[in-house]
């Protein structure tokens, strides 16, 4: 048998996102082409793999099995070429990262690039999205690792603190409170503020803490709702309202002076940021470098 690999990859994505039309946005192939990979499965073994007939797609008996072996196959095909990198001393290929939003924009993209200045042979292919998203990635095995913020189910997955990120209150130079180290929340309560869009990580996790202090965003004099951190700091500058970000994601506004961060009195507004895999997976040798410089990175001095 040739290496099937692609199409194993493909038929597992299915399997675990239960969609063809879902498989295809992972693996970022069109859904006649995810199709056509079961398609071709399907003649190789001269039978029906899944079951289309419902609603949701399910695999057949015999889906079942190859899905297990295929699991297998693509596990073995990992430890191979981690072994074989480990005997020539090679550190090469490539590597898939997942990261939420505030990690994938404002993080990641300095740690690779530090990264690929020691090792240039590793190829590093970055995807950005939601929490969800990258969860999603990681089980359908189309990332070998994820960097998440807020909380993650931990059915089949690893989950490992990264580090903390501080949500902090971001007000334009001129704002009374630039010269401040800490404000109230009670006090921003008072002050027009942009809003996230509901759904979103930061959202959530603002409305958590809000609620710790007896308060709720219909309480907010909400000036504008907004669906990036980006359009966020771009209305705060323009003396739109005041509003809560990661330190992260204002870290180069705050640098410049173009705005200004307060930490909140009551308690400091705290998050992890985590490393996630899958617990089953057999990182590659490149995976095992990216791991090892991640976890030693010296994330502070993007701050200072």
């Amino acid at each position: 048998m040739v290496m099937e690999d692609h199409k194993l990859k493909v038929f597992c994505t299915v399997a675990d996102t239960k969609s063809f039309s879902k498989a295809s946005e992972i693996i970022h192939l069109t859904q006649p082409a995810v199709s056509l990979q079961i398609q071709a499965l399907e003649e190789l073994y001269e039978t029906k793999l899944f079951d289309r007939s419902s609603s949701t797609v399910a695999l057949t008996p015999a889906g079942e099995i190859l899905y297990k072996y295929a699991k297998e196959i693509l596990a073995l095909y990992s430890a191979a070429e981690k072994n074989i990198g480990e005997l020539t001393g090679l550190v090469k290929g490539s590597i898939s990262v997942g990261a939420s939003t505030t990690i994938g924009n404002h993080l990641i993209p300095t740690v690779i690039a530090d990264f690929r200045k020691t090792h240039p042979k590793i190829k590093i292919h970055l995807s950005v999205g939601n929490t969800k998203r990258i969860v999603e990635l990681l089980n359908s095995g189309n990332i070998d690792i994820g960097l998440v913020e807020g909380d993650v189910a931990r059915q089949k997955l690893i989950v490992e603190k990264l580090i903390s990120d501080e949500l902090v209150v971001i007000v334009p130079p001129l704002h009374p409170w630039a010269k401040k180290k800490e404000i109230s929340i009670y006090d921003v309560t008072k002050e027009p503020f942009v809003l996230r869009e509901e759904g979103s990580g930061t959202r959530q996790i603002l409305e958590k803490y809000l609620n710790k202090h007896g308060i709720s965003t219909h309480d907010m004099k909400a000036s504008m709702m907004l669906g990036s951190t980006e359009a966020i700091k771009e209305a705060v500058e323009s003396g739109i309202g005041i509003s809560i970000v990661s330190r992260w994601a204002a870290r180069k506004e705050n640098k410049y002076g173009s705005l200004k961060l307060v930490s909140l009195k009551e308690e400091k507004f705290v998050r992890d940021f985590s490393l996630i895999f899958h617990k089953n997976a057999i990182a590659s040798h490149a995976v095992d470098e990216f791991l090892t410089y991640l976890k030693s990175y010296p994330f502070e001095k993007l701050i200072s």
